[in-house]
Parts: structure tokens; C-alpha cells; sequence
């Protein structure tokens, strides 16, 4: 396997159980990171759904 095979794995993989994460390691302590707490407290969908965007973008 590859490494970027392996690090999407894990990226999505963290985007589906713990979506904060997944925004913090893809992006940073950033602005995207904040907005996904926010979605995610507000509930695991939005939060989840998010962090999926965040990841795929790019």
C-alpha cells in the first residue's frame, strides 16, 4: 500500500468517528477546525458531514 492511500484511509476513517480530528490534521488549527466543534456539538451529523467536505476537497 501507499502512503496516500493510507493517510486518506485514516483521514476518512476519522472524519467518520471523530470529525474535529479529521479537519485538525487535514487543516490546522484553523477556522475550519472551530466551525466543525461548532457543527459537531451541535450534532455528529453536521460535524461529520463537514469534516467529509473538508477532506475531499482537495
Amino acid at each position: 500500500m501507499s502512503a496516500p492511500f493510507v493517510s486518506g484511509c485514516v483521514l476518512y476513517g476519522s472524519a467518520l468517528v471523530v470529525p474535529p480530528l479529521a479537519v485538525y490534521l487535514k487543516k490546522g488549527a484553523k477556522t475550519d477546525l472551530c466551525v466543525n466543534i461548532g457543527l459537531t456539538l451541535l450534532g455528529w451529523v453536521p460535524g461529520m458531514l463537514h469534516a467529509l467536505y473538508i477532506v475531499s476537497a482537495s
